[in-house]
């Protein structure tokens, strides 16, 4: 028992002992809160206190320093920045923005653009704007906005400010607002500000009605108010022409009178982009919904409620100034992808349509049916009757040749992409709108066109919308060069054919003829004569270079690297073509020995011993290069092969049929990628071709955006313009 009751004792001491600790750190923490309560009593005092602290800091910065620590423009205006903290009290967050001019507004501004609704109604140039931080805005009962403004009004008093405050009250639909100013020690201002939305009174919509109800503000009953009493009045009124309706527009009666009742109501109405280069694509939003006439009346003293009746009545004319401007679509000065329906919607889908090309080697790997896939939509591809109807805007025999004239500019070269008037070119341009422009929808689009490609070829019909020319243009991306390739195979086909019905019988008769008749001759050579028999030299006609595209360029400057020889020559290629050319010679020249055509095709190498003063004898004094002189020497061998046969007579350096089933072996395999790079190159090209295209008359502004456009696409494309070699 003894032993029990001291261990209770025992405990009930340690106990006591705890709760003596514990009341002891209470009464520590008491004291301490104590001594923050003699400084800050309450939480609306510390509330004030941090809007005190903030305000003191934005005073001490300025707005230099307050720009320098990030403060943010005010769109749209310029002159206009703000910056803001966030502030709790209790369980509410608040935003406490300050408003600051970059530089100081001049006299009688207020009505320009670059105003804010809070300069314009109250007339300051600085203030801030508390305001909690809700789905609303603004303060809905009228306890938290008095409290807001004290608050604020304590603050400002404190650090010795006398920038306005101003708190939104009510529904943000109203724009209401209440604020407060100090002036000094003695004086306040208060602002107050309501927005009537509807049902507005017929006597507020008149001058007469504002100015009375401005007076009724300084009164306190209606004994009180003031018979004669000067007002500072100015005045802005805006004229706004009504939207122009495109679907109602009617014909003119001149135009309709030739056509019959229902001849008029299926006549396509009249778009605003009907004159303008882009309209054969789509019809843009007209990105001018009006104009606006401001007219504005500066300050003025007014002492009458009849003298504001007869400024209302006044005629426009007599405002002080006037400022036109258009409305612009909101579309345009958003400038947001997919709200504004144009090259930019579609080239922005294109370029999606890259992205994804390199997922298949092959372009029918697209083409697979992909219904069960969640993104079908995206993958859409309109019905065989579009396809159709590209197709036969593409080929159509009203097409002709293409001249391919584009829009002057020095970074049109630069883009690598194929005329906007050419095959290729339209085809990427069909492309943008075809379907929504998706990898699918290409492929499809891509195996129908080399189809039909390949029906021009097996049928020998002229490439519609091909320039007509011999040459290839290295300038522009592979897939035009090779188009180019393929139109003079077709026209090189077609001939190659039509000697073959018509020449037979003359080619017989050649083989009896005298081998030293002379046949394919240009022309005399000027002061160079045979050397065997004192006879004049005459140039051949030869034949041209066999033609070639980059990829091909490519492909023999590889072969000259590793297959190289002493003579510097790259393959057969090069041997033919110098065939060619003896041949030629030979036949324009019966009795020509290999010197003569060493001295005409390479005088290089040919080391004349005559003398300087030009008094040689004949036969010309000299001896061929050492290389030429060498045993064996490959040029010779070629030479004593070669028969005499102006070019005429000869086999052509292109194969036509070769070349051609090469070309089409090219775009029927070519990869989705390759095939990407360049129609993403040709339509961007194309479509800064046509937009260049638009007048402008002389607004030079738009002459540099345009050269800008340019160049920044010239060095963003950059990139894609790679050449593909056939592997």
């Amino acid at each position: 028992m003894a032993s029990s009751s001291s261990a209770r004792y025992a405990k009930h001491r340690r106990i006591g002992e705890d709760e003596e600790a514990e009341e002891a750190e209470e009464e520590a923490e008491e004291e301490l809160e104590r001594f923050d309560d003699f400084t800050i009593a309450s939480s609306w005092e510390r509330f004030i206190s941090e809007i005190e602290a903030i305000c003191r800091q934005w005073l001490a910065d300025g707005p230099k320093i307050l720009m320098q620590k990030g403060a943010d423009c005010v769109t749209p205006f310029e002159n206009l920045y703000m910056i803001k903290r966030e502030l709790k009290h209790g369980k509410r967050v608040y935003s406490m923005e300050y408003y600051f001019m970059k530089s100081a507004k001049g006299k009688n501004s207020y009505w320009d653009d670059d105003t804010h609704s809070m300069q314009l109604s109250f007339g300051v140039d600085e203030f801030l704007m508390i305001a909690p931080l809700s789905a609303s805005g603004v303060v809905l009962d009228d306890p938290e906005s008095t409290k807001l403004l004290s608050s604020v009004a304590i603050a400002l008093s404190s650090c010795g400010s006398n920038w306005p405050a101003f708190v939104p009250v009510h529904d943000p639909s109203r724009k209401a607002y209440i604020g407060i100013q100090n002036l000094g020690t003695v004086f306040t201002r208060r602002f107050e500000a309501d927005r009537i939305g509807s049902q507005v009174p017929i006597r507020l919509m008149h001058l007469e009605g504002l100015h009375e109800l401005f007076l009724s503000k300084f009164v306190l009953s209606s004994t009180d108010f003031p018979a004669r009493v000067k007002v500072h009045f100015s005045m802005k009124l805006t004229y706004r022409t009504p939207e122009y309706d495109y679907d109602n527009e009617t014909l003119d009666s001149e135009a309709t009178e030739s056509l019959t009742e229902n001849e008029v109501a299926s006549h396509p109405k009249k778009q605003w982009d009907d004159d303008c280069p882009w309209a054969e694509w789509y019809s843009a939003e007209d990105p001018v919904k009006g104009f606006e006439l401001t007219a504005i009346w500066g300050e003025r003293t007014f002492e009458e409620t009849l003298e504001m009746a007869e400024v209302e009545n006044a005629s426009s004319f007599v405002a002080d100034s006037w400022f036109l401007h258009p409305v612009v679509s909101q579309y345009m000065v958003d400038d947001s992808i997919g709200k504004f329906v144009g090259f930019a919607s579609q080239l922005h889908l294109l370029v999606n349509a890259y992205e994804s090309s390199a997922e298949a080697q092959f372009l029918e790997d697209f083409v697979a049916d992909t219904s069960g896939q969640d993104n079908s939509k995206s993958t859409t591809v309109p019905p065989p009757s579009v396809i159709d109807r590209v197709m036969k805007d593409l080929f159509s025999d009203e097409a002709g040749n293409s001249n391919y004239m584009e829009a002057e500019n020095k970074y049109t070269r630069a883009m690598r992409g194929a005329p906007a008037d050419s095959l290729f070119g339209q085809f990427c341009l069909h492309a943008l709108w075809f379907g929504n422009c998706n990898i699918r929808a290409i492929a499809v689009l891509w195996i129908d066109f080399v189809r039909e490609i390949r029906w021009y070829w097996e049928e020998s019909e002229r490439l519609p919308r091909m320039k007509s020319s011999s040459t290839i243009d290295l300038s522009y991306c592979l897939i035009h060069q090779k188009l180019q390739m393929l139109a003079i195979c077709i026209e090189r086909k077609k001939s190659v054919s039509h000697e073959k019905g018509a020449g037979h019988k003359d080619e017989t008769s050649n083989t009896k003829a005298i081998t030293k008749v002379r046949k394919g001759s240009a022309g005399v050579v000027p002061k160079m004569m045979l050397l065997n028999t004192f006879q004049e030299m005459h140039a051949p006609y030869t034949q041209d270079a066999p033609l070639m595209t980059e990829d091909m360029h490519e492909e023999r400057l590889h072969a000259a690297e590793a297959f190289g020889n002493a003579i510097g020559l790259s393959g057969q290629l090069e041997r033919d073509i110098l065939s060619s050319d003896m041949s030629a010679f030979k036949a324009a020249n019966p009795d020509a020995v290999f010197e003569d055509f060493i001295r005409w095709h390479s005088p290089g190498d040919w080391v004349s011993e005559d003398k300087v003063d030009g008094n040689s004898g004949w036969p010309p004094k000299g001896k061929l290069s050492q290389r030429m002189s060498e045993h064996g020497n490959v040029w010779r061998k070629i030479w004593n092969d070669a028969p005499p046969l102006p070019v005429s007579e000869q086999k052509s350096l292109l194969d036509p049929v070769r070349e051609g089933e090469k070309v089409l072996h090219y775009l029927e395999t070519l990869r989705p990628q390759q095939l990407l790079e360049q129609m993403v190159c040709t339509a961007f090209k194309s479509s800064a071709g046509i937009l260049n295209k638009t007048t402008y008359g002389g607004f030079k502004l738009m002459k540099t955006k345009m050269d800008q456009l340019y160049a920044t696409m010239a060095s963003t494309l950059k990139s894609l313009q790679v050449i593909w070699l056939e592997t």
